[in-house]
């Protein structure tokens, strides 16, 4: 790792000064072709007058010179003939104001250029350079933790350094067979849930961070590689009512006027897992009490709602059922955002000798929403080894995430 990292540092040291020196010289030559653009510019606009001015004068002075000679011609003709020649220059020279020139300013009136470079400029970028860029042996943040989910990886990170006060995490991750990392979370969380994620296939990781009051970010933290091997979550498709996105990961109440449960496509959840659902859209649809959200231990068609047997849900308004009777706690109502947990541990196994608790198969369920939980016993009729999830909505509007 040593020897690896200080490879590719050199290499990003290398490739950035070359960059930072390009660029440089780009903005030196563009920077000399405005100052020359403005010097042909103030050149051609002062030097036109004094242009106009010389061609007038020196129309005039050859304007005087034909006139001299046809003066010197008329004096050395004969008698007539000089008479009509000096005749015809006096008229002329009438005619002509010889000392009608444009006036010629001075040199202190027209432009001198010359260039104001200002020396102090080459210290200031000398300072910033001297400045730019550190080593760091170690970054101040590193990933702690790869949690599996299904269709899904909790990424958890902490820092370790002490004296680095962060105030942004940026986490980036790519499949093992590609060359590009890409964002996927920028906050000031320490765990993320990066969706998504294809089951038996390797990805990296790697988090950074952004120190209190600064612009720039902290060295890439040492990737690490995980995996999920669980199967992602997915609603049943060609349920009228419900509108799916291409994962089958997100569920959306449409329109179409239908009830019942949508359930999952397959019985994927199993005890000792967290089944989290989610509220995605911005106005949630209007709440009914019948609406549900929760477990149940094989599907049934012909009920519009898991307040049933055999299943454990929330309603919108914040209800918990279980096998179809109503608890006396309450979790606070689903709204934009929520977030409803269901972790489900098994408690015993096989027959129970009490007849009244009606189930031979009992399961601990802790279903949690908005900082608030509720825990209880579900007692099934039979033992199974992995559960259903579905949700009922009777209004348009509401969206859910699985996984």
């Amino acid at each position: 790792q040593i020897k690896e990292s200080a490879s590719q540092t050199r290499d990003v040291l290398k490739q950035h000064f070359n960059d930072l020196k390009g660029t440089l010289e780009k903005l030196l030559d563009e920077r000399l072709v405005t100052l020359l653009q403005e010097v042909d510019t103030i050149e051609q606009e002062t030097i036109k007058p004094l242009d106009d001015c010389q061609k007038l004068i020196e129309h005039g002075v050859n304007t005087a010179e034909d006139l001299v000679r046809e003066g010197e011609i008329a004096i050395l003709g004969g008698v007539g003939e000089q008479n009509e020649k000096l005749w015809s220059f006096t008229k002329k020279a009438s005619h002509i104001q010889l000392d009608s020139l444009p006036e010629v300013p001075l040199l202190v009136d027209v432009p001198c250029l010359s260039a104001q470079l200002d020396d102090s400029v080459l210290n200031i970028v000398k300072d910033h350079i001297f400045k730019h860029g550190t080593v760091a042996s170690r970054p101040p943040v590193q990933i702690e933790e790869l949690i599996e989910k299904p269709g899904g990886i909790i990424v958890r990170w902490c820092k370790v350094d002490d004296d680095f006060t962060a105030q942004d995490y940026r986490l980036q991750f790519r499949k093992c067979t590609s060359n590009h990392f890409e964002d996927v979370y920028v906050g000031s969380e320490t765990e993320f849930i990066v969706l998504h994620i294809d089951p038996n296939v390797d990805y990296q990781f790697r988090v950074c961070a952004r120190g209190d009051g600064r612009q720039e970010w902290s060295p890439w933290s040492v990737p690490q590689t995980g995996h999920s091997t669980l199967v992602p979550h997915e609603w049943t498709a060609g349920f009228e009512g419900y509108s799916l996105s291409s994962r089958r990961n997100i569920a959306l109440r449409n329109d179409a006027e239908s009830s019942g449960v949508l359930y999952s496509s397959a019985p994927t959840y199993f005890c000792g897992q967290t089944l989290t659902f989610r509220q995605l859209i911005e106005t949630v649809g209007q709440p009914d009490r019948r609406d549900s959200i929760g477990v149940c231990a094989e599907k049934q068609n012909g009920y519009d709602s898991l307040q049933r047997d055999q299943a454990v849900c929330i309603s919108t308004n914040g209800a918990v059922f279980v096998n179809g009777k109503e608890m006396t706690n309450q979790l606070p109502a689903v709204t934009s955002g929520s977030t409803v947990t269901f972790d489900i541990e098994a408690v015993t196994l096989g027959t129970t000798t009490n007849n009244n608790e009606g189930g031979n198969f009992k399961l601990r369920v802790t279903i949690s929403s908005n900082n608030r939980e509720v825990v209880f016993d579900w007692l099934l009729d039979q033992s199974c080894g992995s559960l259903y999830f579905g949700c009922s909505f009777f209004y348009p509007g509401w969206k859910v995430l699985v996984f």
